[in-house]
């Protein structure tokens, strides 16, 4: 395993992040695909004994079920000062007035108890799961401060918005002498390249380190365009993201794979780690392939005409994964 430091931080975080939105509670939440505990610690071994270092989570995945399943894994099988461990809040934890969004009420709330189901002191990585119009960012931007500075959380990071919205809750936080972003967690992968346009070069030129969600596009980029799973078959926020013409950038993805005598997975997912401004793409994994090949394909290194192979057919479309 590779590690590479996160943005313009110290922080080192392996090449490979575990996405543990696959483990949850059934009947809690959203998601009636996730494993059930006994079924997703294996993973959180395996990813630990290949030397994945990074854990991300959220208080909304399956109803806060995912950050306790993780928290007892990792407590079992690895030293907390060697984990780097994210969590995010924003998402509706319960009905009713101020149970969701980024007041200072709801971050103050939400990371005592992500903090409790995690069973640990402080998270590495605090996140905001997307961006909140009906909050002023100062607001957001100072209790984050506060959450740092009270020794809960030991760096903050945003997830996907417009890049005028990231750069304004920067220039917020920096105008305050407050804590500033260091992550951006973007949708982005062969078949959604729209953050190529601002949010990128933002975090480049930043030094924010870039974490990309659904590398695999929900797996689209690791199957035969037709072929579907458990998962495909009842997630309709996975159903809006892509496209019957994104086809023909599978097709070449496995073609490649073909020539290279490796799995799509590898290719799709050495593709985006030869982008400049990535640092670690959160893979999900519910078979022990799923992590061979996320850690195998960080040896994988595509030649320019592969990579333009694999690029050429993308249209430009709509932006996606924001709301």
């Amino acid at each position: 395993m590779e590690y590479l430091k996160l943005g313009a931080t110290g922080l080192e975080v392996s090449r490979i992040c575990l996405g543990c939105m696959s483990y949850g509670a059934k009947d809690r939440g959203t998601h009636p695909w996730v494993l059930e505990e006994e079924d997703s610690r294996p993973f959180l071994r395996q990813a630990l004994d290949a030397g994945i270092n990074f854990f991300d989570t959220a208080n909304v995945y399956s109803d806060g079920t995912s950050e306790e399943i993780v928290g007892r894994a990792l407590k079992d099988f690895a030293a907390r000062d060697d984990i780097v461990l994210a969590t995010k809040v924003h998402g509706r934890m319960r009905p009713g007035a101020n149970g969701g969004g980024l007041s200072r009420k709801a971050i103050l709330t939400e990371i005592d108890h992500s903090l409790r189901r995690l069973g640990t002191d402080y998270v590495d990585l605090y996140q905001i799961h997307r961006f909140d119009p009906t909050t002023p960012v100062e607001e957001t931007m100072e209790a984050l401060h506060d959450v740092v500075k009270a020794g809960k959380a030991r760096y903050i990071g945003a997830s996907s918005m417009y890049a005028w919205q990231f750069a304004k809750m920067q220039h917020a936080a920096e105008r305050h002498g407050w804590t500033r972003f260091v992550s951006m967690q973007n949708h982005y992968n062969l078949l959604y390249r729209e953050e190529e346009r601002e949010m990128l070069p933002l975090c480049a030129d930043q030094g924010v380190g870039v974490i990309p969600w659904s590398p695999l596009a929900r797996g689209r980029l690791t199957r035969p365009w037709d072929t579907v799973s458990a998962r495909s078959e009842t997630d309709e926020f996975g159903k809006s993201l892509y496209q019957e013409g994104d086809r023909r950038i599978v097709d070449a993805v496995a073609e490649v794979a073909a020539e290279r005598g490796v799995s799509p997975a590898r290719i799709a997912l050495a593709w985006l780690l030869r982008q400049p401004a990535v640092t670690s793409p959160i893979v999900g994994a519910t078979k022990a392939r799923h992590l061979e090949d996320a850690v195998a394909a960080v040896d994988v290194v595509l030649s320019d005409d592969e990579a333009k192979r694999l690029e050429e057919h993308y249209t430009p479309r709509g932006i996606a994964g924001h709301a």
